[in-house]
């Protein structure tokens, strides 16, 4: 599949705003609008996806997260995630 850029740029800034988007590995209140955005323009360009963006809707934690930024992104998205969360310097370090 084919997705636009401008949902793969805001599950990109999710991904790398881990610290400031997320709280106890639930989406808050800011994260939840740019999830929402991207969620939105996802349905929009493939509506197939309607039944899988309903349950990351439903329980926007990093589990369901995760789950659309793989489809979207793919293998990209877990070394997004892991840069988000130690740091672009650690993540350098483990690698």
């Amino acid at each position: 599949m084919d997705f636009g850029p401008d949902v793969k740029n805001l599950l990109k800034k999710l991904l790398l705003g881990y610290h400031i988007y997320f709280h106890n590995d639930v989406l808050n209140s800011d994260g939840r609008k740019i999830f929402e955005e991207a969620l939105r323009m996802l349905v929009y360009e493939h509506p197939e996806l309607k039944k899988t963006v309903y349950k990351a809707r439903r329980n926007p934690d990093l589990e369901h997260v995760l789950k659309i930024a793989v489809m979207v992104l793919g293998e990209e998205a877990n070394r997004l995630l892991k840069i988000g969360v130690l740091g672009v310097y650690e993540y350098r370090l483990f690698t």
